[in-house]
């Protein structure tokens, strides 16, 4: 496992430090919480001027409106933004996961048609796995893609979609033959999310934001150009989708721990700092040694990438631990604020009301990207090589699975 940086890559860091500190905003002048759709421009903007300066996309090919570097510069890039307040997450699902996909499965034609404005954010994606009946199994969806000559006809429902009130594209995983295997029986597409047959409903949060949508397809019609992949293929599309998806969080999956190392460093107790209170060391050093285990863990997956590797299930260690304490020591941070940890408006409460924030945000955290219960099966049997959950559907074609409201 290496921790530092090749010769190359300490090059690139330098380069990428210098423009970041004369283009990003310091996250001290942050100038508050924004609504949704101002939200949406800023991070509309801040792609651009990114693009604008050649470093969208970074592992992508030029042709693709990429960097043509490697993954590895990509994670460096995400651990240097991330010391700034710039939105620069926030199409990550597009670029991250429906990216790839369209790399790996579109024709020529479309990548260089889609790929160069979705790298920039001028187009934005969204990703609809999840849906209402089939809780965390993914192949367990009932969304309907039938074939109609050389299109496809598209029926049912996504949930939990993240900005899909905002993206000009989605994909999606549909259900093409119900006889056969849930696993075998499911096909990847992508669709216009403006087109007839297609709905869009945002679900307000706790913190007031409406980050996670439904979205309800009513005979949508698609070509049949716009399917990824063969029919059927969609589970390993998919699986393509969420390796990406590892990677593309890498080394900026928050945990909480440097925030709350900020916030006990401010406050007193009776005159007396507060990191000093017995009850609060041992809770720093357990997040210590927790957020340095999960860096550890990127790293050591991280460095299989950098040898020419795949990024690995290890990385559900990080996002489990991680969401976790996240919210762990969120809800710790409010205890320890008193009444002041009531006060949400940023410009009155400590560190911008980050904590604040994160309580109400916090759960979503742990359900998006693989629940608790999802993670720690995929360290179950894919790190530790233990066997697998006892299955009551394997065997069976997705039309005899037993369900309240499965149409035959």
């Amino acid at each position: 496992m290496d921790f530092k940086d090749s010769p190359e890559q300490a090059e690139f860091r330098a380069e990428i430090r210098c423009w970041l500190q004369s283009n990003a905003r310091a996250k001290s002048a942050s100038g508050g919480r924004k609504d949704q759709s101002e939200a949406y421009e800023d991070a509309k903007a801040w792609y651009k001027k990114v693009a604008d300066a050649g470093y969208a996309c970074l592992n992508w090919p030029k042709q693709y409106g990429g960097a043509g570097l490697t993954d590895i510069h990509k994670v460096i890039w995400s651990q240097e933004v991330s010391n700034y307040d710039e939105p620069d997450a926030y199409f990550v699902i597009g670029i991250g996961n429906c990216g790839p996909a369209l790399m790996h499965f579109a024709t020529e034609e479309q990548k260089q048609h889609l790929l160069p404005p979705m790298a920039s954010a001028e187009t934005v994606w969204c990703q609809m796995f999840s849906e209402p009946s089939a809780g965390s199994d993914v192949a367990g969806l009932r969304t309907t893609a039938v074939a109609d000559g050389d299109k496809w006809l598209i029926n049912g429902q996504k949930i939990w979609t993240s900005g899909a009130q905002h993206s000009d594209y989605g994909v999606i995983l549909c259900r093409t033959d119900p006889t056969i295997s849930k696993y075998r029986g499911m096909t990847m597409f992508f669709i216009d999310m403006r087109q007839a047959g297609v709905e869009v409903k945002p679900i307000k949060q706790m913190d007031g934001g409406s980050h996670f949508n439904e979205v309800f397809f009513n005979n949508a019609v698609i070509p049949d150009a716009y399917r990824l992949g063969d029919v059927g293929g969609g589970w390993g599309a998919a699986l393509l989708v969420l390796m990406n998806e590892r990677l593309a969080i890498a080394g900026v999956q928050p945990d909480g721990f440097p925030e709350f190392l900020s916030l006990v460093k401010t406050l007193h107790i009776d005159g007396e700092p507060i990191s000093a209170n017995p009850a609060v060391r041992e809770h720093l050093a357990e997040w210590y040694y927790k957020h340095a285990g999960i860096k550890a863990s990127t790293n050591r997956m991280l460095t299989a990438v950098a040898k020419g590797g795949m990024p690995g299930a290890e990385a559900a260690l990080g996002k489990l631990v991680g969401a976790v304490m996240n919210q762990d020591i969120a809800n710790y941070a409010i205890q320890l604020m008193g009444d002041t940890g009531s006060i949400s408006e940023p410009e009155f409460a400590q560190q911008q009301a980050h904590f604040q924030k994160t309580v109400l945000f916090s759960p979503g955290i742990r359900l998006a990207g693989g629940t608790d219960e999802v993670m720690r099966n995929v360290i179950a049997e894919q790190v530790l090589g233990l066997p697998q959950e006892p299955r009551a559907d394997k065997g069976l074609a997705f039309n005899e699975i037993p369900s309240g409201n499965q149409s035959r």
